[in-house]
């Protein structure tokens, strides 16, 4: 049984092939720069490795490149593309259209035109993949799978803003959170690893990389998340600069001469790390730079700490204590000071890291760091959203 996972971007497309009975990654690989100057192609295998330029007009084309590589009589790993038994295509927003993965029909592909608006920079991007799926594999099954659909436990309280209800009603703006697919993969690996019952566990998430978000999972399920009505809420990101008070944004904008518009293509692109910092979003550029004596990579590396800590005291609040806290993603699996500062000084509550385990934590495996009299357990877990997703493609799909 094999799952092709597919992440479309606006001028990307991510994809890897997985045998579902060993989990195994057949293959990976990326199609990068669609539609503009210089595309490229890669694609890995336990054999093989090609990067190279590439014609990708479109995703439809970029998509055929992926299939006939996998199929190819001297690189491919499979020999049809009727191995492929189904496709998991990651969404980063539902809305309230979507609560759980949802096999693609005409009718779910009319629902994402509606609702595509709610992230404007990612669910165009993930129709275009599935419809040049869809192209190319008519009758192949496809799951759509949204980042959003884990934080759907979360109770209204939680999920909702302070505004006129009837606007709520009316346009369902609330929280929906993101990177919901990899929150749920580490907490159900971290009471795995623990061997516990999900069901008796309080694990705060914390998915960290150019976008982050820190999540508290009670009981297996979410109850509360730090991204908002899009991903642009929580802590400063690598160029999102996420919790800020409207009224500095209209203060801003009018100071500045911009729109609406502009200021969300402000708010994404050009604050969060990459503001504070000078230009440096990728935090070993700004850990280079704290190494080096600049204050203001100092400064961004302190303010992405400290409101990763707050999420993590809000939260043991909201859940009462907590038995574990995960660190995942990119900075949170490779960065040892980041995963430090966010837990330093939680003595009261019980959290200690020992400086030994954090610093030499092994990459791509689940590490616990926490010091021998630390009532909490911290640990680092790889996560593995493309697993995840064609797990999810299995069940949805009636394949497993």
């Amino acid at each position: 049984m094999k799952i092709l996972v597919i992440n479309s971007g606006s001028s990307s497309l991510k994809y890897q092939l997985i045998d579902m009975e060993t989990e195994a990654v057949l293959a990976k690989g990326n199609c990068d720069r669609i539609g503009i100057a210089d595309p490229t192609f890669s694609y890995k295998t336990d054999n093989v490795k090609i990067e190279r330029p590439a014609d990708f007009p479109n995703h439809q084309v970029a998509v055929k490149t992926v299939l006939a590589t996998l199929a190819d009589p001297e690189i491919g790993v499979i020999s049809d593309m009727k191995e492929i038994d189904g496709v998991g295509h990651r969404v980063v927003a539902s809305g309230e259209a979507f609560k759980q993965p949802t096999l693609v029909t005409p009718h779910a592909m009319q629902l994402m035109e509606e609702i595509k608006d709610l992230a404007p920079l990612h669910n165009p991007a993930a129709i275009i993949g599935v419809n040049a799926c869809l192209a190319e594999m008519p009758d192949t099954p496809m799951v759509l799978v949204f980042d959003t659909g884990f934080h759907f436990s979360m109770p209204d309280y939680a999920y909702m803003y302070a505004i006129k209800y009837e606007d709520y009603e009316k346009y369902k703006i609330r929280r929906y959170g993101a990177h919901g697919t990899s929150h749920k993969y580490v907490a159900e690996q971290c009471a795995k690893y623990l061997n516990v019952d999900i069901k008796d566990t309080r694990i705060i998430t914390c998915h960290l990389g150019n976008g982050s978000s820190i999540t508290a999972v009670k009981g297996g399920k979410c109850i509360d998340t730090s991204m908002g009505f899009t991903p642009l809420a929580g802590v400063p990101m690598g160029s999102r600069s996420g919790d800020i008070d409207f009224a500095a944004v209209e203060y801003l904008a009018k100071k500045e001469g911009k729109n609406i518009s502009e200021m969300l293509t402000y708010l994404n692109k050009e604050c969060g790390m990459r503001g504070i910092s000078g230009g440096k979003s990728d935090f070993r550029d700004l850990t280079a730079g704290e190494d080096n004596g600049d204050y203001r990579c100092k400064l961004a590396l302190e303010m992405f700490c400290y409101a990763t800590k707050k999420y993590i005291g809000a939260y043991m609040a909201a859940m009462d204590g907590v038995d574990a806290i995960v660190f995942t993603a990119g900075i949170g699996e490779h960065v040892d000071r980041v995963r430090a500062a966010a837990l330093a000084d939680m003595d009261y509550f019980g959290i200690k890291i020992d400086p030994e385990k954090n610093l030499n934590c092994p990459s791509g495996q689940i590490a616990e760091i926490q010091a021998d009299d630390s009532r909490v357990k911290v640990l680092v877990i790889p996560t593995n959203e493309e697993l995840a997703i064609a797990r999810e493609t299995m069940v949805v799909a009636n394949l497993a």
